[in-house]
């Protein structure tokens, strides 16, 4: 059988009827990724709430939707999807204010520490609520192509994942982030952390050191972590913001082997951000001789997003049968960065000494 680049999905289907979607928060996420996302997919934006209300305001008129003047307006909206872009620490507060058995797609982290995505699960559960955490990064029409062509078996079992970045990423476009105790790992690598378990599974532990930089005194913008998979599965991250000499040798790529084939990835968005770059999907399928380049659809920002609410508007609607990034499994990837962050703080394993 002939690999074909051209058969590979790279997108999830669209809702039938899609339902408004309410936004919390007005940060620069919602309006580089959330609404370029909903209005490419024809999604209608009912409007959004941010208790900064200048802020808000700005947003809402550059998008032509209405500021709503408090979260119990905002959550009034009947039939909405309740879009949660706000900060981890105040995720509960605004699911607790949403009707029960309503809608929510929550932005990640699923709060602060595994703490916070605790409280978060139980109110979910109490409250019946359909929530899925933003892990969209799922969704990017080149991930949907590497985990359908894994599926085909054309890199046969995967054995080999590494995720190398080496760039110079804006934090000071998330005012919050900048006084905030953990930064790299729950705010940026997650998104690795889930798409590994996406494609793995579960791992049986971690070994890991996040830490800040000289230069800055944002919390940890540098990272090298070891996932355990056994001994068939090798794992490794080796993350790197602060890599400020030029665009000539910067990364952000991952490297997926498998005993049979490889693929290659260039996630395109992190260079540059938020302009980007486009991304790029290689990959050296089994049987094949040599490296063949998959033409993607779409990019993580904005098609990520758009297939990330397609599947919570369709769960809704009864249209599919699988929540992807439930809070459910969100848990996990959570108890992934929380085991992460205590293997950082441990000490290392100490060298013998000469005797």
């Amino acid at each position: 059988m002939t690999f074909s680049p051209s058969s590979l999905a790279q997108s999830w289907p669209a809702p039938s009827k899609p339902r408004p979607v309410v936004t919390f928060g007005a940060g620069s996420i919602v309006g580089d990724a959330h609404y370029p996302a909903y209005r490419k997919s024809g999604v209608p934006i009912a409007g959004l709430y941010d208790p900064d209300r200048a802020k808000a305001e700005k947003l809402a008129a550059a998008w032509g939707v209405k500021a709503f003047a408090s979260v119990a307006e905002a959550a009034a909206v009947e039939g909405a999807i309740f879009d949660l872009a706000t900060p981890p620490d105040r995720h509960a507060q605004v699911l607790a204010a949403l009707p029960d058995g309503a809608a929510a797609l929550i932005q990640k982290p699923m709060g602060a520490d595994l703490a916070g995505a605790t409280e978060i699960l139980k109110i979910c559960r109490q409250k019946k609520l359909v929530a899925a955490v933003n892990f969209q990064l799922r969704f990017a029409p080149m991930m949907l192509a590497l985990k359908d062509a894994i599926a085909r078996g054309w890199l046969g079992e995967v054995v080999d994942f590494d995720a190398f970045l080496a760039l110079d990423t804006p934090w000071q476009l998330w005012e919050f982030l900048l006084k905030a105790p953990r930064v790299e790992i729950a705010m940026h690598s997650i998104h690795y952390l889930d798409l590994i378990r996406q494609l793995l599974g579960d791992p049986r532990g971690v070994h890991a050191k996040t830490l800040g930089h000289p230069n800055h005194s944002v919390a940890q913008t540098r990272t090298s972590a070891i996932l355990d998979y056994g001994e068939r599965v090798r794992c490794n991250l080796s993350i790197n913001h602060d890599h400020k000499f030029g665009r000539k040798y910067q990364a952000c790529e991952f490297r997926v082997c498998g005993t049979e084939g490889a693929a290659y990835l260039k996630l395109g968005v992190n260079l540059d951000y938020p302009r980007g770059e486009p991304d790029i999907l290689e990959i050296f399928p089994k049987g094949g001789d040599g490296w063949v380049n998959v033409p993607l659809s779409g990019t993580w920002f904005p098609d990520g997003f758009v297939g990330r609410m397609a599947n919570l508007q369709r769960f809704v609607a009864g249209e599919d049968s699988e929540l992807v990034s439930s809070v459910e499994d969100a848990w996990n990837t959570m108890a992934l960065v929380e085991a992460a962050y205590q293997s950082s703080a441990a000490p290392a394993t100490p060298l013998a000494k000469r005797p």
